[in-house]
């Protein structure tokens, strides 16, 4: 049985945004240049202002590239809140887990055309999403064939050599000038991350969220939970006409909810020629841009209905994935609505590790148990 979720008509979810809990980080990880998985902050980076007019495409002969076409679920996410459970000793108390990709899905879909599959399951009282990557494969093989005159792949490795422009290993002040000035010929890795986890809620569903975060403005607070300066990094094509204008406004949708999911507050986007040559950077504020777009005129995205449908949709899920099993959670590309059914009866599929399960077992176990009674103060 196949339970749906309207997406239109899109005008009821305009109003006054939902309640949003500011995203708060409790926890994090790191992939390093091998892309093997750590605990802890090893991979942060910090902002440093790119140097200008350097041509993007260079050195991508030498790009050492992330194979993501090895699924890895939501393990190191669950890694890494297993570990938080263990300091605490109890388990964390979202209603949803998930990464922010998946997210940024959901929040998009009334202004997105884009289709997508997720695979989701509940245990112990929470679904955990995580993206179908076998849908995520065949999408790719199904693309029709890239005419541009620079090859795809060069124009994706753009981003990620404005982050090798952008950022350093350390703060400023513990890095060589020389280091800095020669970030242009550094080679680009994109298998190295830095990822935040963040309790977060939108109106009654508190969430988990893991992400990847491009840099810092300036150091972690000593405090946990207290706000971070984050910094996202995006590139972009120079805007020089209407169109142009128009399809930068329908990125920033994601760029902000991609940043708005963290807590991120400050979007740096490198402005680029057709050919890709840096040309130019600009700062946006995230708080500020659903209120930029509505001032340009006739806007192709609203914030409060993106965080409103956002709402109805997770708050209808959570009625509608009451049990256990995999469940598969499918928009068809421009469908007018999100459906939910069962794949599997029972069990987790590949969403939850063994691991993380027992985990869980021992942590139940140890709070069932009654405290032992210390007979020396009783004497």
């Amino acid at each position: 049985m196949t339970a749906a979720f309207p997406i239109q008509p899109v005008a009821r979810f305009a109003g006054k945004s939902e309640l949003v809990k500011r995203p708060k980080e409790f926890a994090c990880f790191s992939y390093d240049a091998d892309h093997k998985f750590h605990l802890g902050a090893q991979s942060l980076k910090w902002y440093y202002t790119p140097d200008l007019n350097v041509d993007l495409s260079k050195g991508f002969e030498s790009f050492i590239k992330h194979d993501d076409s090895v699924d890895e679920h939501l393990d190191s996410l669950l890694t890494t809140i297993a570990d938080y459970e263990q300091n605490t000793s109890k388990p964390i108390d979202a209603h949803i887990v998930t990464w922010r990709g998946m997210m940024t899905k959901i929040m998009a879909a009334p202004f997105d055309d884009d289709g997508f599959e997720m695979n989701a399951t509940l245990y112990r009282g929470c679904i955990f999403i995580e993206e179908n990557h076998a849908y995520k494969q065949a999408s790719r093989a199904n693309e029709r064939p890239w005419n541009g005159p620079i090859p795809q792949e060069v124009m994706q490795y753009w981003g990620y050599k404005f982050e090798t422009l952008s950022t350093l290993p350390r703060p400023w002040g513990e890095t060589s000038r020389d280091f800095i000035e020669s970030r242009p010929d550094h080679v680009v890795n994109n298998k190295e991350q830095y990822c935040s986890v963040v309790r977060t809620g939108i109106g009654k569903t508190i969430l988990c969220i893991g992400g990847e975060v491009d840099a810092i403005w300036d150091d972690k607070p000593r405090t946990q939970g207290d706000p971070i300066n984050w910094v996202e990094l995006k590139t972009s094509a120079v805007i020089q006409n209407d169109r142009q204008a128009n399809n930068f406004e329908r990125k920033l949708m994601k760029f902000w909810i991609q940043s708005f999911l963290l807590g991120v507050p400050k979007i740096i986007v490198g402005f680029r020629t057709q050919d890709g040559l840096l040309v130019e950077t600009k700062e946006f504020r995230t708080m500020e841009i659903p209120l930029m777009v509505k001032k340009n005129g006739r806007p192709k995205w609203d914030g409060d209905t993106c965080v409103n449908f956002a709402n109805g949709f997770l708050e209808w899920l959570r009625h509608t994935i009451t049990d256990e099993g995999v469940w598969r959670i499918k928009r068809r590309p421009r469908s007018a609505e999100i459906e939910v059914f069962k794949v599997e009866e029972v069990g987790h599929g590949d969403i939850i590790t063994d691991e993380f399960m027992n985990w869980r077992i021992k942590l139940e176990l140890r709070q069932t148990q009654p405290p032992t009674e210390d007979k020396g103060a009783e004497e």
